[in-house]
């Protein structure tokens, strides 16, 4: 059960660093980014191409991973992304579902469509366990890895938001980009700055998952749903919503597999219908907010 648990909670903490970007584009800038996955994906294949082709280690490959995917982000935001803002959102809706498609066509094509495996290092690989019987607890390193890295990068993004010069000019302009601009803030650069830097942990969430999702190019399309699930239920408002929605789903998914592996995806949909029922507009709204 605790094992269970455990797993459940290294599952939801690694759904928070792929699903945060896609609720810092949506709740704070305001766009549907539903190509949020591609970069996770690209982060992925960072981490994958560079062990197997230049055997760079695994800790080198995590910061390469959100740093080469951020580039990614902001040239897109540059290019692509910022003539979108201002347009309706279906619009927005169907060019990143357009973008998904393009960027599993590319991975299939210069990639290809078989699975990709990390390879740990030794001490990642390794399992402890405490306590007998059905109150044991079977910790695998990598997933206690995992944890330790998502709860820090949480601090760190709640920091810098809440903290910040920057998570102040962010929320500025988020709520009146004319006022904010007058006062001289520079909305262009710290909208780039924003979706860079949730391109760049949606990569080092590819990055981290790889091994525990499993990596191919249908991976975008595979994962958008649970994206979408963590930001709808979680709120888009703040930090904590999408943490708390994470760790909800991740633990219901995998006792759910665990106990009724025929029915684990229908108890994930019911508890979020559930959920989006007793609350529409997610679990956490910050009062006055949009």
């Amino acid at each position: 059960m605790l094992t269970i648990l455990f797993d459940g909670i290294a599952y939801g903490m690694l759904l928070f660093i792929l699903a945060v970007g896609l609720a810092v584009t949506m709740g704070l800038m305001n766009f549907i980014n539903l190509a949020h996955g591609a970069f996770a994906m690209v982060g992925g294949y960072i981490t994958v191409l560079l062990m197997q082709k230049m055997d760079v280690p695994f800790l080198v490959c995590l910061p390469l991973a959100f740093v080469g995917t951020a580039l990614l982000g902001g040239i897109l935001e540059r290019t692509l992304y910022r003539p979108l803002y201002h347009k309706p959102h279906l619009d927005q809706v169907l060019f990143s579902i357009g973008l998904t498609f393009m960027a599993v066509a590319t991975a299939t094509y210069f990639i290809g469509s078989s699975q990709q495996n990390v390879q740990l290092p030794e001490w990642l690989k390794g399992r402890t366990e405490l306590g007998e019987g059905a109150w044991m607890l079977g910790m695998g390193h990598y997933r206690l890895f995992i944890i330790a890295v998502c709860a820090a990068l949480t601090m760190g993004l709640q920091y810098v938001l809440s903290k910040t010069r920057f998570g102040s000019h962010l929320r500025a302009a988020v709520d009146d980009q004319r006022v904010a601009a007058g006062l001289g803030i520079n909305v262009n650069t710290v909208f780039l700055g924003t979706f860079a830097v949730g391109s760049g942990l949606a990569g080092l969430g590819g990055a981290l998952g790889a091994e525990v999702l499993g990596l191919d190019p249908s991976f975008p399309l595979k994962f958008m749903i649970y994206f979408l699930i963590v930001v709808a239920v979680g709120g888009t408002s703040s930090i904590t919503g999408p943490l708390l929605a994470a760790l909800l789903l991740g633990v219901a998914d995998v006792a759910g597999k665990y106990f009724i592996p025929k029915m684990g995806g229908f108890i994930v949909y019911s508890l979020t219908i559930a959920i989006l029922i007793w609350r529409p507009q997610g679990l956490f709204v910050r009062k006055g907010g949009k």
